[in-house]
């Protein structure tokens, strides 16, 4: 026992580091502030350092991730080892039909203790009966002595034999009887030891005999054999049968990046994954409606990245709303089910929009708005354990359909709230997360979503309902300095008329149009007087019908201290001129 708890110790010992360098990668406020020596200074500035380098790694390590290939001949020869071995132990699975056979019942373990029971009164038996053999032949031998006028000599004589013959039952060989009395005796004796001879070929008969049923059961299976063995079974996931095409493999592939490529861990999470679904009736879900009504702006899928991965927003701000969070939760079971049961079928009907062949889009880039979220994560018991569960369910079930997991509108306390967590993401997860604060949200979307992609309240041009451009139109973007104006030109051609739209990230400018003629001596037309603009205010939307050749030119003055983004984009309506 001591061996054991040492062993206990010395397993647990390696956390508790873990969890100490997660913690020291915050600054610690003492040393600074009570230096001993010169010589404890220099390290704390060094730690300092190299924490500020960490914070600026968190930002920089996003660009780290990248995805890789899912064509099986540009694989490394390890990843491709390893996934031929998966194939085999799935195609093996599918023949032995085990992704579809009954889960073992419940009280095995019931069963397993009373053998155990069992197992241990037997031995507590087998000596009684093994006593009561051993007396057996007593009576037995007392019986067949027939002749009666010499009981008295008899009984002498068989506790003589029985002395002599019973050590052959201890001894390899039998001792033969010595100086026997007559000549009746003698024959008695030879009797006696021939009876005790003949038992022996009849125990080991029955031995044989025992030992018979297993040449038969030897020759079943060839009769089995002889039949044809049944068909390998079919498992689908995601609308894709498994080994049917290279569309199996980026499955495939998902699971072993998921378990680092090792292919029995793999293989046990896809067999979970499978019998997961079939207890969660996925196939039934896909088909249910009046699931999420009201949710439609907590998380929805709104364009595509600039490498063209679908693009999932996750507002749970929204649930700010009073009568959506009682319609949603209200402390009811049955409504949290329904919650987890739409978001895992918004989930599954997202995939079926996806391309799994090897040069294919296969993956998501989120996007988790933190705005308003942490109140109601703190204080609101059933959104905390809903959101919990649901994310539980992916991470266990949808295993690398993640290429980008983008945090905006994080409040200031986050990035330590992160430290402390991180250590339980590993090194490729962490590798996709990207966090920004709320005045750098929109500028953070911008680098891996264009502009005109992102939805209007996160800084974009997309808006909802009809507009004059369509998201396939490009925008521009530009920076504006610090305390300076800067003009941007859309030409007209004559008669035509002209539509642009513009945003500057977080405002707090003035915007002004005019229209400027190209003929000599023509009249400069102000279409929009110059005004400040709000920082809440979004997209401005204009449009001018020229009845002349020239130029529309806006003006943003940016008088704040901070460089300003902006974004636009313009098209001459041919219907028009």
């Amino acid at each position: 026992m001591a061996e054991e708890t040492k062993k206990i110790a010395e397993e647990t010992t390696p956390e508790v580091v873990v969890s100490d360098v997660t913690v020291r990668e915050t600054p610690q406020p003492e040393p600074e502030n009570v230096p001993e020596s010169p010589e404890k200074v220099a390290p704390v500035t060094g730690e300092s350092k190299v924490e500020d380098e960490k914070e600026k790694e968190l930002v920089a390590e996003s660009n780290s991730f990248k995805e890789e290939s899912n064509k099986v001949e540009e694989l490394p020869n390890p990843e491709q080892k390893a996934l031929a071995e998966f194939k085999q132990m799935v195609q093996e699975a599918l023949n032995k039909h085990e992704f579809t056979a009954p889960p073992p019942p419940p009280p095995a373990k019931e069963e397993d203790e009373k053998k155990a029971a069992v197992s241990a009164d037997a031995p507590a038996e087998a000596p009684e009966a093994e006593t009561a053999a051993a007396a057996a032949p007593e009576p037995v031998i007392e019986a067949e002595s027939e002749p009666v006028a010499e009981k008295k000599v008899e009984t002498e004589e068989l506790e003589k034999t029985e002395e002599k013959v019973t050590p052959p039952e201890t001894e390899a060989t039998p001792a033969p009887a010595a100086e026997t009395p007559s000549a009746t005796e003698k024959v008695e004796a030879v009797e006696e030891i021939k009876e005790t001879i003949v038992e022996v070929p009849a125990a080991v008969a029955v031995v044989a005999s025992t030992e018979e049923p297993p040449a038969a059961e030897a020759e079943e299976p060839k009769t089995e054999q002889t039949l044809p063995p049944p068909p390998p079974e079919e498992v689908t996931i995601w609308g894709i049968p498994l080994l049917a095409d290279e569309r199996s493999d980026v499955i495939l592939l998902k699971f072993l990046r998921a378990r680092d490529f090792k292919v029995k861990e793999a293989f046990a999470m896809l067999k979970s994954v499978v019998a997961w679904r079939k207890e969660f009736k996925i196939d039934e879900l896909l088909d249910e409606k009046e699931l999420g009504q009201g949710l439609e702006k907590v998380v929805y899928n709104h364009g595509v990245d600039k490498e063209g991965h679908p693009v999932c927003y996750n507002a749970f701000g929204e649930f700010q709303d009073k009568e959506l969070y009682q319609n949603t939760f209200a402390d009811d079971k049955e409504k949290l089910t329904k919650f987890l049961r739409w978001r895992i079928q918004f989930m599954e009907k997202s995939i079926r929009n996806l391309d799994f062949s090897p040069d294919g889009i296969n993956t998501f880039v989120q996007v988790l708005d933190l705005k308003n979220s942490p109140g109601l994560f703190f204080y609101k018991k059933e959104l905390r354990q809903a959101t919990n569960r649901a994310l539980l369910l992916l991470q266990d079930n949808y295993p690398e359909f993640v290429a980008k997991q983008v945090f905006i509108n994080v409040p200031w306390w986050y990035p330590a709230y992160y430290r402390m967590i991180n250590a339980s993401f590993t090194t490729r997860t962490k590798s996709k997360f990207v966090f920004a604060g709320p005045s750098r949200s929109a500028e953070t979307l911008f680098k891996y979503i264009a502009p005109e992609q992102v939805p209007a309240q996160y800084g974009g041009l997309s808006k909802e309902g009809e507009q004059e451009f369509i998201t396939a139109e490009p925008a521009t973007e530009e920076i504006i300095k610090p305390a300076s104006k800067q003009t941007i030109e859309f030409p007209v051609t004559e008669k035509c008329t002209l539509v642009w739209e513009a945003r500057v990230t977080g405002w707090d400018v003035s915007y002004g149009a005019e229209f400027v003629p190209s003929a000599e001596g023509g009249y400069t037309i102000l279409i929009e007087k110059s005004r400040k603009v709000g920082a809440n205010e979004s997209v401005i939307s204009t449009s001018y019908k020229a009845s002349e050749a020239g130029k529309v030119v806006i003006t943003i003055d940016n008088q704040t201290s901070k460089k300003k983004k902006l974004v636009y984009r313009s098209k001459n309506k041919l219907s028009d001129c």
